[in-house]
């Protein structure tokens, strides 16, 4: 659903369309056909842009200040849905 944010509960690949911009490649991503592949990590948090999440298909997040691409299967396995009012907490 547009809005909701989700916790990962592992690391999971989201794809980076191009934007023009020269983006250096990490350890945390690879370039590949006019894309790049990004490793979101554990307990990062994403948004969901556009929905819904059922079937098999790519929708848009945001992560980090951008805009990738993640399965939806990867959101309903890999994710744990939060409440609007949910704090996260950076403690270890």
């Amino acid at each position: 659903m547009p809005g909701e944010r989700y916790l990962l509960k592992t690391a999971t690949l989201a794809i980076a369309g191009q934007d023009g911009q020269a983006r250096p490649v990490t350890k945390y991503s690879v370039r590949l056909l006019g894309s790049s592949t990004e490793l979101i990590p554990l307990g990062a948090v994403v948004r969901v842009i556009d929905g819904p999440l059922h079937g098999n298909r790519l929708v848009d997040v945001e992560w980090d200040g951008k805009t990738v691409m993640m399965f939806t299967t990867d959101i309903r396995e890999r994710c744990e849905r939060l409440d609007d009012d949910a704090q996260i907490s950076n403690a270890p």
